[in-house]
């Protein structure tokens, strides 16, 4: 099986070297080249544009920033879709809309093609070692049969139903870590007024029942302060505007998710600081 692999960076890069450890023949493409440059001189086979990658895989993943992007590269000039042929199979791994992944799924079923969407979970740490949550979407049959390949970049591994599931979990859990990480930034403000060792009170915390992955992983990084993104802040705002987009669609006001969210508006739109990690949120109190 030949894979294909468009966006190559921070968790993207990750995930290819994985996959290629495992013996997978990679083509990748990425819009700033010298990113997939590592990636080449490690054996990949780099192509021109999307529809190259199709042209040479049985099985194209996409992991790109914004769903803009991501309906650029399927549908656009040069895209996947110009160079993919029937009984081939696209894994859209960008965090972006249900819709949008609906609107791929339909197009593929109905140009004899296979469409997932497959959003991950557990940033660069998660990528590199190869430890990420999938969250899937569409067809069962197509999930079965790419269920090796995910297991070979993920230890969790799950099917939520039709075309744009595995996007609608993916807004659960960025609901959930919205609260993490405003708590994490909160709690180490509360630690520093108060006078206590940082150090210790992680410790403390990460042993009792307000333990969480985002405190554990972002914390150290922040006392050491490493801004440096496992994933950047302002693909996190992209990530809570579809998620309250979605939820006001439902009918739903998440009150907290607004307010995380205009936090990191603070941070992204208005300091700047949009390619710092989610960590930096701390940086604009």
């Amino acid at each position: 099986m030949k894979l294909g692999w468009i966006g190559t960076g921070v968790m993207g890069a990750a995930i290819v070297r994985n996959l290629m450890v495992a013996g997978y023949e990679m083509t990748v493409y990425n819009r700033t080249k010298r990113k997939a440059d590592d990636l080449v001189a490690n054996g990949a086979t780099w192509a021109d544009t999307p529809a190259e990658v199709a042209q040479n895989s049985d099985v194209v993943f996409t992991m790109v920033g914004f769903p803009s992007d991501v309906e650029q590269v399927y549908f656009g000039h040069d895209g996947i879709f110009e160079g993919l042929t029937a009984g081939k199979t696209v894994i859209d791994m960008t965090t972006s809309q249900p819709k949008l992944a609906v609107k791929i799924a339909d197009y593929a079923t109905a140009h004899g093609m296979q469409a997932l969407d497959a959003p991950v979970s557990g940033g660069d740490i998660g990528a590199k070692n190869a430890t990420l949550t999938v969250m899937v979407g569409g067809d069962e049959q197509t999930y079965t049969a790419m269920l090796p390949l995910f297991n070979v970049l993920g230890h969790k591994v799950n099917h939520f139903g039709a075309a744009g599931t595995g996007q609608h979990a993916k807004m659960a859990n960025q609901i959930m870590i919205a609260g993490t990480m405003t708590g994490l930034t909160e709690m180490l403000l509360y630690t520093k007024a108060a006078g206590l060792e940082p150090e210790k009170v992680l410790a403390t915390l990460s042993s009792g029942g307000a333990d969480n992955w985002s405190m554990d992983n972002y914390v150290p990084r922040i006392l050491k302060d490493d801004y440096t993104p496992g994933f950047f802040a302002r693909h996190f705002l992209k990530d809570l505007r579809i998620a309250l987009s979605e939820a006001d669609a439902m009918g739903l006001n998440l009150v907290a998710t607004a307010q995380a969210k205009r936090l990191y508006e603070v941070m992204v739109d208005v300091k700047g600081l949009g390619d710092q990690g989610t960590q930096g949120l701390i940086n604009i109190y």
